[in-house]
């Protein structure tokens, strides 16, 4: 039977690997992206017509923007969270 060599863990220094706080903030993003698609769908169904529900879904993505650039930079200044 041939031997296969088991991988290494990724490190966060490895290329292509996000760091813990990184990660999360990524994680926060694709929450806050699906709830912005998700109040377009709610207020047409509550009867906002689709014009008023994409302004609001826009105005939100602008909001989610903004905040995933806050939360990426502060991640990147905390550095690895667990330093210890």
């Amino acid at each position: 039977m041939p031997v296969h060599p088991q991988r290494p863990p990724a490190s966060p220094s490895a290329p292509g690997a996000e760091p813990g706080p990184v990660r999360a903030a990524g994680e926060t993003v694709r929450w806050a992206a699906f709830g912005c698609a998700l109040v377009a769908v709610g207020a047409v169904v509550a009867g906002t017509s689709p014009g008023g529900a994409v302004a609001a879904a826009l105005c939100l993505v602008a909001v989610t923007g903004a905040c995933r650039r806050v939360l990426l930079r502060r991640a990147e200044r905390s550095g690895p969270a667990d330093k210890g």
